[in-house]
């Protein structure tokens, strides 16, 4: 299974998981639980949409010549993607309940309701189809089994905490995996780079010292410490880890996450008590 499509695929169900209850929680308290119907269909629709386009690019990628460039492009866009919905969910997370409620309140029609709850939920979907998509083309048996356990990890979350009361800090949550997926991010960006790497050396591009090797720890293919073996893909898919890599993946893997998690702890009101000393003297001058 493959430990970074379980974690993206987790997140991104569970926060779809949480925007349907809100919708169905909402409808219940005004009176209008004939409609909770409508939202289901609206789901199921955008469940069935985001099937389709998954199985679309998979199709589009299996047609290609220049494999390593549609990868590199997929990563980096995945990359900008995730990144994106960590820092929302940080900064405007704490809104959505209210921000969801009011869209409700305004979708009175079947047809409205269903559309608001197609376009929620799948934006979900559609991250989720854009996160996997690098690691599909890596390796789509592994990456299902983490879509469909991440799936099913999330429902049970979700019905635990608004089927059966269980009580659960879900910013704390958001906030740890905020972190955890800053990783999966790097190591998507710096697979990615590895891929354009290839791509440009194959098109007769001169990269310099980008495209050198910055080491090689001399590790077999068939070992279960290489980044394709049992135990180094476990870390390649969650910490970007490789057996060698280029000057220019190097860069990106720690540039990376040195500003993401930056953002990520200062979205959060974590950040390093000397950068709030800082931004504290600055507001006082």
């Amino acid at each position: 299974m493959n430990a970074g499509a379980f974690l993206i695929t987790f997140r991104e169900a569970l926060e779809a998981a949480i925007i349907v209850a809100i919708i169905v929680a909402y409808l219940r308290r005004t009176n209008r639980s004939n409609q909770i119907k409508d939202v289901w269909t609206g789901a199921g629709l955008s469940i069935l949409a985001s099937v389709l386009l998954g199985v679309g690019i998979l199709e589009l990628y299996g047609g290609l010549e220049e494999k390593e460039l549609f990868e590199g492009v997929a990563s980096y866009l995945a990359v900008i993607v995730l990144t994106s919905m960590i820092y929302w969910m940080a900064t405007k997370g704490r809104n959505i309940k209210a921000e969801i409620e009011s869209k409700v309140s305004e979708a009175i029609n079947p047809l409205a309701l269903i559309g608001f709850t197609f376009v929620v939920v799948f934006r979900e979907g559609l991250e989720t189809v854009l996160f996997l998509t690098p690691f599909a083309t890596q390796d789509l048996g592994g990456t299902v089994m983490g879509l469909i356990a991440g799936i099913a990890g999330a429902l049970v979350l979700a019905y635990l905490i608004y089927g059966v009361g269980m009580r659960i800090n879900l910013r704390t949550f958001f906030y740890y995996s905020s972190i955890l997926l800053v990783f999966v991010a790097a190591g998507l960006a710096g697979y990615g780079t590895h891929e354009l790497i290839e791509w440009g050396e194959e098109e007769g591009m001169h990269l310099g010292f980008i495209g050198e090797k910055a080491y090689d720890l001399g590790i077999p293919g068939d070992s279960i410490w290489h980044h394709k073996g049992a135990i180094g893909s476990i870390f390649a898919v969650l910490f970007g880890y490789s057996a060698s890599m280029e000057w220019g993946r190097v860069m990106v893997q720690l540039g990376y996450p040195t500003v993401a998690l930056y953002l990520v702890l200062r979205a959060y009101g974590k950040e390093p008590s000397l950068a709030r000393g800082d931004s504290k003297l600055k507001s006082a001058m």
